[in-house]
């Protein structure tokens, strides 16, 4: 299931009901995944079945959605992936990013990634790799990771103003009850980090054999932006990342901003 909040946990604030529930509809669909049912669509969204029926049957005629008649299953269409194309294409940050982030992997053999909020959820934007990095990820474009579950989210909590930070870690809290006390804590414990050498780490939490260091990329008329890298736990010992590895995160950061502000 992924990560997106329902949405009547964004009710509560001014929208276009009709128009949110339909990118409710659309951001249900996740990489990996070709066709979901109308049962898919609802658990996902927390919108009533006979509500997506009808949104999905309007993005079918508008040329967002396919309908399988015979599965009576939904698929996106190309008018849906170009909307998320066109957002990727005209990012200045993103290009600009791109060439210090591939430099950063090739010196460190790292994979690194650059990431956004969408709901709950932090998105991959961009995946660098370099070619001697011994690590297999599934890191690429498009994936989703837990905004209070992945170093990412921390990163990107740590760069908000407190009461939108208290608002997103409320939804998280009522989507997941019983996982909330342990990812409270560690979401805590990251922003603690944060605050005291600008970067957070998880290693060897998410796999034994992976570390993971992020840092908010904040550019002036742009939404957050998370700078993460990953690689093995024996690249990534506690010490490197605090002495190198880290600092070393920040300076990127710092030049990417420059080259954007240039």
């Amino acid at each position: 299931m992924p990560g997106g909040a329902p949405f009547a946990a964004v009710a509560s604030r001014p929208v276009v009901a009709p128009f949110a529930r339909a990118l409710a509809v659309l951001a249900a669909f996740v990489p990996g995944e070709t066709w979901l049912g109308n049962r898919d669509l609802s658990v996902r969204t927390g919108l009533p079945a006979s509500t997506v029926t009808r949104i999905a049957q309007t993005l079918v005629v508008l040329g967002y959605l396919f309908r399988d008649d015979e599965g009576r299953k939904y698929r996106l269409a190309p008018s849906a992936l170009a909307l998320g194309y066109g957002a990727t294409a005209n990012s200045d940050v993103q290009r600009l990013a791109c060439a210090c982030m591939q430099a950063f992997a090739e010196r460190h053999r790292l994979h690194v990634n650059l990431s956004s909020r969408d709901r709950l959820d932090m998105i991959v934007l961009e995946s660098c790799r370099s070619v001697q990095s011994a690590l297999a990820l599934n890191l690429y474009v498009g994936v989703r990771l837990g905004i209070a579950s992945s170093p990412m989210g921390w990163a990107f909590l740590a760069a908000l103003p407190e009461l939108e930070r208290y608002y997103l870690l409320e939804n998280v809290e009522r989507r997941t009850p019983r996982d909330w006390p342990r990812l409270r804590r560690r979401t805590s414990e990251a922003l603690a980090q944060m605050s005291r050498v600008g970067f957070c780490s998880s290693l060897g939490e998410w796999e034994s054999e992976i570390g993971i260091v992020a840092a908010p990329l904040l550019v002036e008329g742009h939404a957050p932006l998370v700078l993460a890298c990953v690689g093995t736990s024996q690249q990534m010992t506690r010490a490197r990342v605090e002495r190198e590895i880290g600092p070393q995160l920040l300076a990127t950061v710092f030049s990417i901003q420059q080259k954007v502000a240039s």
